[in-house]
């Protein structure tokens, strides 16, 4: 299995889990049968860290948007070699990073983590067009 399809797979499952930590806040702050029901006005909000949270989450789909296409190109050109993999690799924890001191609210480390992500995708980009 390319090294590509293998971080992609992993960065789509660790996306896909960033629903947890603040699921399970909005669960100890208004209970399981208001977290299962509909959102109404009057619930009880989320800790700041969970409000923290559902953004990082946001920002993590909205980059896998970009990161998974370009990816894919890489593996379907037949143009991935040990650089494409290893930037793979690093997007994969660039996100996971980036979901952690988001949520914990370090902003500093949360730009650094973002930037580490973007230079991957930019990296996968020039590559698919043949540009490096």
């Amino acid at each position: 299995m390319p090294q590509e399809i293998f971080w992609l797979a992993a960065t789509a499952l660790m996306t896909a889990l960033f629903w947890a930590p603040y699921t399970l806040n909005r669960m100890a702050a208004r209970g399981l049968m208001r977290t299962l029901g509909n959102p109404a006005a009057d619930d009880a909000p989320h800790a700041d860290w969970a409000e923290r949270s559902i953004k990082a989450h946001k920002n993590g789909v909205e980059n896998f948007a970009i990161f998974a296409p370009l990816a894919l190109a890489v593996v379907a050109l037949g143009i991935g070699d040990a650089l494409t993999g290893t930037a793979c690799m690093i997007y994969f924890f660039a996100r996971l990073a980036h979901f952690v001191v988001y949520t914990a609210g370090i902003p500093g480390l949360r730009t650094i983590a973002f930037t580490v992500g973007f230079i991957v995708q930019a990296l996968l980009a020039l590559r698919v067009m043949g540009l490096m």
